[in-house]
């Protein structure tokens, strides 16, 4: 009998064994999350406090606190203040950050993270729809893979949430999410659905090449044209649409009117359009050229649109204008080439022009000619800090990252600073957020202390082995 357990406990050890070799990246992995900190914090007790105590506190909305406490309870913050001025309760989970800078998760304002793997992979691409220039039905939550591995990168240099937008081909790309970087879901995922209307106009949208006559504008004459005709028809179709609904349905014999009201054949691209016609949600649009600014601002202007301003990498002679327009912009690629008629550092001031204007401004960690706008999300504070060394004010450089983002998409009450009720999406590490030299230690989202494993850790770790 010992015997048989014995030879039935080393038959299972060999199993568990083989087991590992096959699955050692998951064990590392799973090892890494227990001890990838560092940081003295005992386990959260269900449905206590966690205090983040002695820290350096960058609140965005309130100054810096140079030695602080942030409560965090019920994945909100609950409270923020000097060390000896905020009551901690005696059961709280303490996080000691001493010799660390505490500031809210950062936010990407336009990326494709979930709609991209592998770039030169088409199968893992789900970017643009490209059987037609005009897709505002096109739905980025229905293509979003929260599993992918991209977002483990980004989330362990701090970015907690970002704006999921289809790629760049067409004219109306579709409609944006909002993520946090973490949940028990993907449902969970996705805080906010069709949040805004990609719109693209530049050189990038035209269709050239191929053979026979092409369907599609190849001019940016075509292109605008045939958004101006999107939006009439819009237009024009709710107008029926209403009408039609006034209007009882007769039927029957001889029109005999029973009083029952018809029901109007739908168009999901026109109807797609609607709130956005009506200024109740934004259109993000992209566009680089300030001539090609000024042409899709003339549109923008007729149809009365809410609109966000996305890239204006080469729009120096505008600058006056688009700050008389009251829009926000967002900055990126900041690492952009001048053109020829542009001084060297033209983009890399573009952001302190903006803000000297008085313009509000968010940055992205789109780098130009990048893979998808996905696998450089992880850079996006150092995008900002490029900005602050050209001559954004810093206070502005960390607002880019996270509250002007936030109140750019609706979010302002709930994400980008440090204060009392927002969600408790902190990050703490070792230095300046906006420095290449600091490390994220460690990533809450709602509260939830992240694991700080990614599989660019585990690849690291485990070839880095002697």
């Amino acid at each position: 009998m010992m015997a048989a357990g014995l030879g039935t406990t080393i038959q299972r050890t060999r199993m568990g064994t083989n087991m590992i070799r096959r699955s050692g990246s998951i064990l590392l992995a799973a090892s890494l999350i227990a001890a990838c900190s560092g940081l003295a914090q005992a386990p959260a007790k269900s449905g206590g406090v966690i205090a983040i105590t002695g820290g350096k506190l960058l609140t965005v909305s309130h100054g810096v606190i140079e030695n602080g406490v942030l409560l965090i309870k019920d994945g909100k913050i609950s409270a923020v203040g000097e060390s000896g001025k905020v009551d901690v309760p005696k059961d709280a989970t303490i996080v000691d950050a001493r010799g660390m800078t505490v500031y809210p998760g950062l936010i990407e304002p336009d990326t494709t993270l979930g709609l991209t793997e592998v770039g030169s992979d088409e199968n893992s691409n789900d970017l643009a729809e490209r059987s037609d220039e005009i897709m505002p039905h096109m739905h980025v939550a229905d293509a979003f893979h929260a599993e992918t591995e991209l977002i483990p990168v980004a989330r362990l240099n701090g970015i907690t949430n970002a704006m999921v937008a289809p790629g760049e081909d067409d004219s109306v790309a579709g409609q944006d999410i909002f993520i946090q970087l973490a949940g028990r879901s993907r449902d969970a995922m996705i805080l906010g659905r069709d949040i805004g209307l990609s719109v693209n106009y530049g050189a990038d949208q035209r269709r050239r090449g191929g053979r026979g006559k092409s369907e599609y504008p190849s001019t940016r004459m075509g292109l605008i044209t045939q958004l101006r005709q999107s939006l009439l028809d819009a237009q024009h179709y709710e107008a029926a649409r209403d009408a039609a609904v006034k209007k009882p349905e007769k039927t029957g014999d001889k029109g005999s009117d029973k009083g029952e009201k018809p029901v109007a054949e739908r168009d999901l691209k026109l109807e797609a359009l609607l709130p956005y016609l009506h200024g109740q949600k934004p259109v993000v649009i992209g566009v680089s050229e300030g001539y090609d600014i000024e042409t899709i601002m003339k549109v923008a202007q007729e149809f009365h649109l809410k609109v966000i301003l996305n890239h204006v990498t080469h729009s120096q002679e505008v600058l006056d204008e688009i700050a008389a327009w009251k829009v926000p912009v967002i900055v990126g690629s900041i690492y952009d080439f001048p053109k020829a008629n542009e001084r060297f550092d033209a983009v890399y001031t573009l952001p302190a022009e903006l803000a000297k204007r008085g313009v509000k401004i968010a940055i992205s960690s789109a780098e130009a000619g990048g893979p998808g706008g996905a696998h450089g999300v992880r850079n996006l504070p150092y995008a900002a800090g490029f900005a602050v060394a050209y001559g954004l004010p810093y206070e502005d450089g960390l607002k880019a990252i996270t509250l002007n983002v936030a109140e750019m998409y609706g979010f302002g009450d709930k994400l980008g600073s440090l204060d009392v009720g927002k969600m408790a999406n902190v990050v703490l590490a070792n230095g300046d957020p906006l420095d290449v030299r600091t490390d994220v230690k460690q990533v809450y989202i709602e509260g939830v202390a992240q694991p700080m494993v990614s599989r660019q850790t585990v690849l690291r770790d485990e070839y880095s082995k002697p």
